[in-house]
Order: structure tokens, then C-alpha cells, then sequence
């Protein structure tokens, strides 16, 4: 294990998770894990585990990365005729679990989903390297395709259509977890861990300690 994972996770793995110290609000207890996981040099501690379901209730899951966060809620970017927004078409729901292995951490978020507005999409597309706005276009995600050949072709037709910038397609865009029920796991010894969990009612969160 790298020496800085290790101090970090020595460090936290002797506070205990308690009533006092996973406070009221649960998206920020959620950024100072996540600071936490970034400073301990994690590999992409914005990746996550997402499910979603199809409108006859068949569930998919797959790691994307998180791509920002606030009260409103938190945030990644696909392509809207992938698999995954065919699900959030039929059924608008889905559930998030990050996983810290080294820092024995896990939250899960669960709730509503919707897209950001076109002008957030708009911005986080042009801050993406060329080659991945490229891929957006190009790539007709979750469909089948004859052979990386294709792919390639798709690519290269995409390069000849936008020799400068490349505008942010229709079919592509962000969506947000609007989160309802967010859970904060820390490992303990003897698998006597600390579990809170925090449910959203009428715009205010509740908290309650669960059994492990």
C-alpha cells in the first residue's frame, strides 16, 4: 500500500464515525470524504457505481465518474441514447455507491434524477480534451457496432466535420441525482461498523444510526 494511503487511512480508522462528527448535513460530511480520498492520492475517487432500472423494473449497473456536487445535487455526464439514459427515460430514478477501499469508507445516494440545464452541459463539454468531444459524437453508445474499424471511421468522419471546435451534440449532456437517501459507511473492527444514513423529508434531513 503507498505510504500517504496508508497514513491517511490509519488516521481516519482511529476516529470513529459518530453522531457528533457526521454532523447534519450530509453533502458536507460527503465533501470532506471526498477531500479525504483525494488527498490520500485514491485512484478516480470520483468514480462510482451507478444502477438504474428499465420502466419493467430490470436493473443495470456501471461505474461513471462523478463530475460535481452541491445541495442540489450530484452530477455526471453520458450520452442521452446510451442504455443508462434509456433507463432514466422509462423510470427517473437511480442509486450511487463510491467506494474508498483503502480509507474502508462507502456512500450510497439514491433519489430523483434529472438533466442540467443545456448551459451547464454546454460548459463541462468545451472543458473536455478534443479527442473525448470527438468520442461523444462518434461513439453511438450502448448500440451494437461491426468492428473497431467502424468506430474509427466514425471518428475520422467526425474530425473531417468539425476541423475546429466541436459543439456539444443534442443527444449528449449531463444528469443530476437529486439525492433523498445518503449513507455514510465506515469500516470498525470485528465488522462492528459505523452506519448513518440520512433521509430527505419536505427539503430537511433526518439522520438515524443504522445496525451494521
Amino acid at each position: 500500500m503507498d505510504d500517504k494511503i496508508a497514513q491517511v487511512r490509519r488516521s481516519y480508522l482511529s476516529s470513529e464515525l459518530t453522531e457528533e462528527n457526521v454532523g447534519n448535513d450530509p453533502i458536507a460530511k460527503f465533501a470532506e470524504w471526498m477531500n479525504t480520498a483525494v488527498e490520500a492520492g485514491i485512484d478516480e475517487p470520483n468514480g462510482m457505481a451507478l444502477a438504474t432500472a428499465s420502466a419493467d423494473g430490470v436493473p443495470a449497473v456501471r461505474i461513471v465518474l462523478l463530475r460535481g456536487f452541491d445541495e442540489r445535487g450530484f452530477v455526471f455526464y453520458t450520452n442521452y441514447e446510451s442504455a443508462k439514459g434509456q433507463d432514466l427515460l422509462a423510470n427517473p430514478r437511480a442509486a450511487a455507491t463510491f467506494w474508498w477501499q483503502p480509507l474502508e469508507r462507502q456512500v450510497r445516494i439514491s433519489g430523483r434524477v434529472e438533466k442540467v440545464d443545456r448551459e451547464e452541459s454546454e460548459a463541462y463539454f468545451q472543458q473536455r480534451p478534443r479527442g473525448h468531444q470527438v468520442s461523444a459524437w462518434a461513439s453511438p453508445q450502448s448500440r451494437i457496432v461491426k468492428s473497431r474499424e467502424e468506430l474509427q471511421e466514425r471518428t475520422n468522419d467526425v474530425e473531417a466535420l468539425f476541423p475546429g471546435e466541436v459543439p456539444l451534440p443534442d443527444f449528449w449532456g449531463g444528469y443530476r441525482i437529486l439525492p433523498e437517501h445518503v449513507e455514510f459507511w465506515q469500516g470498525r473492527d470485528n465488522r462492528l461498523h459505523d452506519r448513518f444514513a440520512f433521509e430527505k423529508h419536505q427539503g430537511e434531513w433526518t439522520r438515524a444510526r443504522l445496525a451494521p
